[in-house]
């Protein structure tokens, strides 16, 4: 199986803010990263689509697939940041707690949040679900963060090792394969 792993358009966030699982909108330049992945993709014929539920990758997955069913699962978002959610990266380090945090993010959750082992045990939920659908292609429009721990699982890649060497693009495709016993 061929899984077509999507990652969301730029979104309407100055950099260096932290969003998660805020449902922030698109950016200004949708339209022309939404019409790039369409031309992309369109020679693909997917069985089944799943998206993140957040309103960046609800919009392009419903834009991407107009006729489709999209199946919208909520172990598709990104990490959910807590009470550090639309604050600058540089705050979160300024306080105690995000700069601990930071230098233990693989491990420690975020304050009120999520950690990544929790992420990494919903998305690889994700995964097990779909190993047992027998189709050819799938579509799955999601976030950096999942797109990392998709890597990570289906790849048998530890996750420490992503963090630096693997950054989905916004707009991107990353394409897996997943071996399936008959």
């Amino acid at each position: 199986m061929k899984f077509y792993a999507i990652r969301h358009t730029s979104v309407d966030v100055k950099p260096g803010i932290c969003y998660g699982q805020t449902d922030v909108d698109v950016a200004v330049t949708y339209e022309e990263e939404q019409k790039r992945l369409a031309k992309e993709l369109e020679p693909i014929n997917f069985e089944k689509i799943w998206s993140s539920p957040l309103l960046r990758c609800r919009k392009l997955a419903e834009s991407l697939f107009p006729n489709e069913e999209i199946h919208f699962d909520s172990r598709l978002k990104e990490l959910n940041f807590g009470d550090w959610e639309m604050s600058s990266w540089d705050e979160i380090y300024a306080c105690q707690e995000g700069k601990i945090w930071m230098d233990n993010y693989q491990v420690l959750p975020t304050k009120n949040g999520e950690s990544y082992p929790e992420m990494v045990e919903r998305v690889s939920d994700f995964v097990r679900e779909i190993e047992q659908l027998k189709v050819e292609n799938i579509a799955v429009v999601a976030h950096a963060g999942v797109i990392r721990i998709l890597k990570s699982v289906i790849e048998k890649i530890p996750i420490s090792e992503l963090f630096e060497n693997f950054k989905p693009a916004y707009a991107s495709v990353t394409v897996f394969e997943i071996n399936q016993n008959d």
